[in-house]
């Protein structure tokens, strides 16, 4: 399937696997919906191909604003092809040391906000008869790991609720739902991840920093959503290893987790510094 001429809508767009999708969207020659906050940065991505973008910002968690945001989007060309829910923000705490308030903003930008924009949405493609919506899950959506008992809970929960929505459309209206399941991939994302107690970490881990490039990452998932794959992992290496074993052999997995988990624990007693899990999910 060629992408030419689609109307492709993309969150998170002004950096890291956003980024990388509207580049390649745009090399195929569709009509590409650039959301975000950074306003600056979703402009640059735009002046590649201006003609055919949007750039259409806004706060993923202003639930008030989001009405006129899918009517500004669908009134652009009259159509919403693909909506690819990309937004999110990652944690790297664990949960001893966890503040509420930081698994409140996880579920809310994790997981009501793309569930509050697909809502919004599927109405006018299930009246069209056709489209495609998409979210950025992860490997820890498969896979609980340690530091990210927050972000984990988010990813799951977005994978049943598109799971349920795809079990609900996809038949009964021709609309296609794709869960796609990033591990390590080389952006900021870790960088950007909230601490325990809600500031940015600050700096990133050696597991994305020798993730999958980003355009590689972005090619694989192109592909699948050509081919309307309901799941598409984009994971290698021990990532991949643990989603199979969370299928095959889900005592093997949670007993690997477990270890690290214990070490992450004598780490914490000792005040010693916290470092990535060997399971690499983002």
């Amino acid at each position: 399937m060629s992408f030419a001429e689609k109307v492709i809508w993309i969150t998170g767009a002004s950096s890291g696997i956003g980024e990388a999708l509207a580049v390649a969207f745009l090399a195929q020659g569709a009509q590409v919906i650039l959301s975000g906050r950074r306003v600056e940065e979703l402009q640059r991505v735009a002046d590649q191909a201006p003609q055919r973008c949007r750039v259409l910002p806004f706060e993923s968690t202003d639930y008030d604003a989001l009405p006129a945001i899918v009517a500004d989007a669908w009134s652009w060309r009259g159509q919403v092809d693909l909506l690819i829910n990309n937004a999110g923000i990652t944690q790297r705490s664990l949960a001893l040391d966890t503040d509420f308030a930081v698994y409140r903003r996880l579920i809310e930008v994790d997981y009501l906000a793309p569930l509050a924009l697909t809502q919004l949405l599927l109405p006018k493609m299930v009246a069209r008869g056709a489209g495609h919506l998409a979210v950025i899950s992860s490997v820890a959506g498969k896979v609980g790991t340690p530091l990210r008992s927050g972000y984990c809970g988010a990813k799951h929960a977005v994978i049943g609720y598109f799971d349920a929505i795809r079990a609900e459309v996809e038949q009964a209206y021709g609309i296609h739902v794709s869960v796609i399941l990033p591990g390590s991939v080389h952006t900021a994302i870790a960088t950007n991840a909230l601490a325990g107690d809600g500031s940015r970490r600050g700096h990133s881990d050696p597991n994305i920093e020798n993730g999958m490039a980003v355009a590689l990452a972005a090619e694989r998932i192109l592909a699948g959503l050509a081919e309307h794959q309901r799941e598409i992992p984009i994971a290698e290496g021990m990532e991949l290893l643990a989603l199979q074993l969370r299928v095959g052999n889900p005592e093997q997995l949670f007993a690997f987790t477990a270890k690290e988990g214990a070490r992450l624990a004598a780490l914490r007693a000792a005040g010693g510094s916290l470092d990535p899990s060997d399971i690499r999910s983002q």
